[in-house]
């Protein structure tokens, strides 16, 4: 089975910047929205279809390569601490994710759906922003973290 191991960290590292490159622009489409408010609900939305279509299918292929690699190199997890954090950081990224960050983006579309009346803006929309900006950060640093595991596998 070791003559498959490059081709699954191929597929495994192939996937992993498909999935999660995207996420990093994130940001910088968050930014232009807050300086043009009249696409906020576009961007949001268009966010929000980039990691149900792309980033959050491919993300959870990754356990299944990961196995694989796993079983067909011989890789001892309870020896190779730096593999088992990723793993865990990985699990913690996919449920923040999944239950924090898609349902409030959810709520930005819905906050943003349309334009806001006399009042101004929903009061809600700049903690929902905040939300998830922080969260994206978050899963921006776990990301990074579980690639400097991978690529440095530390000892520790």
């Amino acid at each position: 089975m070791a003559q498959f191991v490059p081709w699954l960290v191929f597929l495994h590292v192939l996937t992993a910047i498909v999935a999660f490159g995207p996420t990093f622009a994130f940001a910088i489409y968050g930014a232009q929205a807050g300086q043009q408010p009249q696409h906020a609900n576009f961007m949001a939305h268009a966010n929000h279809v980039v990691s149900d279509r792309l980033v959050l299918p491919l993300a959870l292929t990754m356990p299944v390569t990961g196995l694989l690699i796993v079983w067909a190199s011989g890789i001892d997890l309870t020896a190779a601490h730096w593999l088992a954090l990723a793993i865990v950081l990985y699990v913690i990224a996919i449920l923040i994710s999944i239950f924090v960050q898609r349902p409030a983006t959810m709520k930005l579309i819905d906050l943003t759906a349309t334009p806001p009346g006399a009042g101004g803006p929903p009061p809600e929309l700049p903690a929902t922003v905040r939300s998830i900006q922080r969260n994206g950060m978050i899963l921006g640093l776990l990301v990074v973290v579980i690639v400097a595991l991978m690529v440095v596998k530390p000892s520790f």
